[in-house]
């Protein structure tokens, strides 16, 4: 029996998302949206490649939850994109709204799921959606760090004119310019990037990776990007769906870990079917730990905002 794979926004993000689960064949899936007919047209046509990318798995489209009832596996993408000029910051209250009300209906149709979360801006959205939803941490986590890294890895391996495949790197802290690439961990076919580029190239890399997300932002015009975060939602599925133990950069709630309490941060992971199964913690310099710490500080900040506009009734 297949497991279920519920997707909740049929726009750029979600879409592509449910294209590409869909595609690989062991998982049914339902793509969820507030916009009538919207996502049963989108679920319909990849239903229509199935002969031609050899997936028997269903895909339908549904306007309520009541499609989505017991599912295995919960990506939420729903909320506004950003538009040029504008910060993941800037979309915070909107979307907690939006991820809320998500996260109550997921939670309600079904308890027992595991929930990834790609709503930006992506670490308070995570904060939020794991507390509505009163699952234990281990069933509710966010996407960044993988594309983060694979922004960061694609970079360098131009630079070099490498595959992106034998470059190795981790992006810890928040979704945005805060986040810490790990230089000292980056590697390239096992050596370090340090042995390989000057530092001056290194830091504009690194420079370049924060601003990724911005860079796309300002060539689309209207939107954001949505290939690669779907490549790397769909990683992280693979991992949960077919329990690989994936050790992985996602955003996870510390409870202590990295000297962080009750935030949700981005670190490496393992994850399986059993969700976040366990936390890596690997050794910092105090330069690291400070850009963490310093990512961290500015999370919860926005976390505090949210916290306080749900007690207005916000």
């Amino acid at each position: 029996m297949r497991k279920k794979v519920t997707v909740v926004g049929a726009g750029n993000v979600g879409a592509t998302t449910a294209q590409r689960v869909h595609g690989l064949g062991y998982a049914d899936v339902v793509l969820v949206d507030v916009v009538e007919d919207l996502p049963q047209g989108k679920a319909l046509d990849m239903l229509e490649s199935g002969p031609v990318v050899g997936s028997d798995a269903s895909i339908t489209g549904s306007n309520d939850y009541e499609a989505t009832a017991d599912s295995d596996l919960v990506i939420i993408t729903a909320g506004i994109a950003r538009k040029p000029g504008m910060s993941r910051d800037d979309l915070l209250l909107t979307n907690m709204k939006i991820v809320g009300a998500v996260t109550s209906q997921v939670a309600a149709h079904s308890p027992n799921c595991i929930i990834i979360v790609v709503t930006n801006p992506l670490d308070p959205m995570v904060q939020h959606a794991y507390e509505v939803s009163g699952f234990p941490r281990e069933r509710v986590f966010g996407m960044a760090g993988i594309l983060d890294t694979s922004r960061f890895r694609t970079f360098i391996a131009q630079e070099l004119g490498v595959s992106g495949e034998d470059v190795q790197a981790y992006v810890l802290g928040s979704h945005g310019d805060d986040m810490v690439p790990l230089v000292r961990y980056t590697t390239v076919g096992g050596i370090p990037i340090s042995e390989l580029l000057p530092q001056d190239t290194i830091d504009r890399l690194v420079k370049r990776a924060r601003q990724g997300g911005g860079e796309i932002v300002a060539l689309l015009k209207a939107g954001s990007a949505y290939y690669a975060p779907s490549a790397a939602i769909t990683q992280m599925a693979e991992a949960v769906l077919l329990d690989r133990k994936r050790i992985l950069p996602c955003c996870a709630y510390l409870d202590g870990e990295y000297g962080i309490e009750g935030l949700y941060v981005g670190v490496p992971v393992k994850l399986g079917a059993g969700g976040l199964e366990q936390i890596i913690e690997i050794s910092l310099t105090d330069e690291e730990r400070a850009a963490l710490d310093k990512s961290a500080a500015n999370t919860r900040e926005m976390v505090e905002v949210m916290r306080k506009a749900v007690a207005a009734g916000g």
